[in-house]
């Protein structure tokens, strides 16, 4: 007995090929006073940026950079910086919908990895876990998009 595929090699894809660290580095140059903070919540601000590099016809590499940093009147308590990435490979997908699966898509599996890392990572300095709310990757696509001169395209 045997089986086809039923015309699925048309069917639009999207596989993850590989995840992985490009750089990461956390600080916490103010320990052990850091540490001792009485109980006053930080001032955090974090930054988010999503940049794709083709490598083939079908592979992107698209790179999810996480800055951030916790501050308590004045001081620096830690900061850190990741870009995590990762390799997808894209079939059959239309070329105007291509854009926003790069820029939306990618991220949003990217993101709970990302925010693994930079939880425990915080977690290790001695602090309190940084669970970073889930990010709304459609929001950043459009803001880029609005940025846009009239007539250009954004860069996957």
């Amino acid at each position: 007995m045997s089986t086809t595929n039923g015309g699925q090699d048309n069917q639009p894809q999207l596989n993850v090929v590989a995840q992985y660290i490009k750089d990461f580095s956390f600080e916490n140059p103010n320990a052990p006073r850091s540490l001792q903070t009485g109980g006053e919540a930080p001032q955090i601000g974090i930054q988010i940026n999503v940049e794709a590099q083709p490598l083939s016809e079908t592979d992107i590499e698209v790179s999810l950079k996480l800055e951030g940093k916790a501050e308590m009147q004045g001081n620096l308590m830690f900061g850190f910086e990741l870009e995590f990435a990762g390799i997808f490979r894209i079939r059959n997908v239309p070329q105007e919908s291509l854009n926003a699966i790069v820029l939306i898509e990618c991220p949003r599996l990217l993101f709970p990895f990302a925010r693994e890392i930079i939880a425990t990572a915080v977690r290790n300095g001695g602090f309190p876990p940084l669970l970073l709310d889930p990010v709304d990757f459609v929001a950043l696509y459009r803001q880029k998009m609005a940025q846009l001169e009239p007539g250009e395209m954004p860069q996957a």
